[in-house]
């Protein structure tokens, strides 16, 4: 098989996709739509597996967001079996693979048993290297952005240095209490299904991300499409705000 990239010069070091169109892959074949679920978390083996094969290190997938919390109450609680599903299937392989797990969002809230089957995950996969999978599950950026200003205001209280002026607060200092802390932002943002908005996801951190969009449901994204995004992104010239050199 030819390599999905042409070169690996200018690789995204993050790459933060938001998965969407389940539901409708599903509907136009007239299924239900946990089937569209179905086949989306094959299409997350199959892109985690090719992320680490092109050599990008870091993978945030939108898995879950505070809004989903609204859908019918059926498929809310299949989409928590599926994460069980994929924990308890896919874990071994992650250790093996060399690709460490990781979550952001308030897991709290999801269900005692898939939150300690999270932990564990995380936990056995922390001394991994090759890729770190990142899950946004329960996510919202507006409520990461909130949780960041209340524990600075929280550590103020108890920080004497924090509380004379504002001078000390940089983007550098705010972006360690955001729950990406540690992790650089996303360079490439991928979006299924045509949609054009970032439905939440990662405010702060895509700044000053590339975005590409393709019209493809998320169960029918492959590699291929995986390295076009690559490739696409790495036509592209990055400036952050500057002009042209």
């Amino acid at each position: 098989m030819p390599p999905i990239v042409k070169t690996k010069n200018k690789l995204p070091q993050h790459v933060a996709i938001i998965m969407d169109g389940n539901g409708r892959w599903a509907l136009e074949r007239g299924l239900p739509r946990i089937e569209g679920h179905y086949a989306g978390a094959k299409t997350v083996k199959s892109i985690v597996r090719c992320c680490a094969n092109v050599g990008v290190p870091i993978l945030t997938l939108y898995a879950f967001s505070q809004e989903n919390w609204k859908r019918p109450k059926e498929e809310v609680e299949l989409l928590m079996k599926l994460l069980d599903y994929f924990l308890d299937e896919e874990i071994k392989a992650l250790v093996k693979n060399g690709v460490r797990f990781q979550t952001i969002g308030r897991i709290e809230a999801l269900p005692p048993a898939i939150l300690k089957k999270l932990k564990k995950a995380a936990a056995v996969t922390a001394g991994n290297r090759k890729l770190i999978l990142n899950l946004a599950l329960n996510y919202g950026a507006r409520t990461e952005i909130l949780d960041a200003v209340s524990k600075i205001l929280k550590k103020s209280k108890v920080d004497p240095g924090m509380s004379n002026g504002s001078e000390w607060l940089t983007e550098e200092v705010f972006s360690r209490y955001l729950y990406t802390a540690g992790l650089p932002d996303p360079d490439l943002l991928i979006r299924t299904s045509g949609e054009m908005r970032l439905s939440n996801f990662l405010l702060w951190q895509l700044s000053y991300s590339e975005i590409y969009i393709t019209k493809k449901y998320w169960p029918d994204f492959t590699c291929e499409d995986f390295g076009q995004a690559i490739e696409e992104y790495q036509k592209r010239e990055r400036r952050f705000g500057d002009v042209r050199a």
